[in-house]
């Protein structure tokens, strides 16, 4: 087999497939998130875990800061892989990093997804709240403490914490100093993912997606605080599966 192409690591191309689903981590977070879903999908669905520059098997590769360098990389890298029907999921970060690549693909006439899925993720007009790219780094590790995904114990790891803090404030970048530009509402079926306890994307700012797309948008929401997409991950996965299959079917 030929070597993995490093921004799809984990591919496995399933024969048969009939869709592939691209999934884009939250800041800091890499491809090695989604390892589990294929096993939760169907066997005609091949999940395309996006790898970006900075983390995982990319770890020597500097980090990307800034949305407007990333997403036509982005586009770039996956071009190849857009000769089957596909659909896009992303968490917190990832979500602008869907959908805004979803905008460079309509301006570059490419093809475009037939789902687009946005998980625990603020309305990309809406400013993010939690600025901490700049900060100091005790302030980026009482910030990470609090909103949970990270351990005690990793946080107290000081020389762990100094290795993956340079990610962390690319990432932080991407995020806040993103500004929303507008543009025609995407033509893609939108869903939107909301976590109850999630104080960093409320059921406010999880609503106001809606506008941005002339598809039909729904909303859902799942127990737990910013990461339910691992605390809920099999309701997460199966909720993804009925979305994509009913979007998929109804494309005629």
């Amino acid at each position: 087999m030929p070597p993995p192409d490093p921004w799809l690591p984990f591919r496995r191309p399933r024969p048969g497939a009939r869709l592939r689903l691209f999934c884009f981590p939250y800041a800091s977070g890499g491809a090695s998130l989604y390892r589990a879903w294929p096993a939760g999908l169907p066997a005609d669905v091949e999940v395309c875990a996006v790898q970006l520059p900075g983390r995982e098997g990319r770890i020597a590769e500097p980090p990307i800061p800034a949305m407007t360098t990333l997403v036509p990389l982005v586009a770039d890298a996956l071009a190849p892989y857009l000769d089957l029907p596909f659909a896009l999921f992303g968490h917190s970060m990832g979500s602008i990093v869907s959908f805004e690549l979803c905008r460079e693909l309509r301006r570059r006439k490419a093809p475009m997804p037939f789902q687009l899925i946005a998980s625990g993720c603020h309305s990309p007009d809406l400013p993010d709240r939690d600025v901490i790219h700049d900060k100091s780094d005790e302030e980026i590790f009482k910030h990470l403490g609090a909103l949970g995904g990270i351990s005690k114990a990793a946080l107290e790891n000081r020389e762990l914490m100094a290795m993956v803090l340079p990610l962390i404030r690319a990432d932080g970048s991407i995020t806040e100093t993103y500004r929303f530009t507008e543009e025609e509402p995407l033509d893609v079926p939108l869903a939107a993912f909301g976590g109850e306890l999630d104080p960093k994307a409320t059921r406010e700012t999880i609503e106001a997606w809606r506008p941005h797309s002339k598809g039909p948008v729904s909303t859902e929401y799942f127990p737990g605080d910013h990461f339910f997409l691992n605390s809920d991950r099999d309701r997460v996965i199966a909720s993804v599966a009925r979305i994509i299959r009913g979007s998929f079917s109804a494309r005629g």
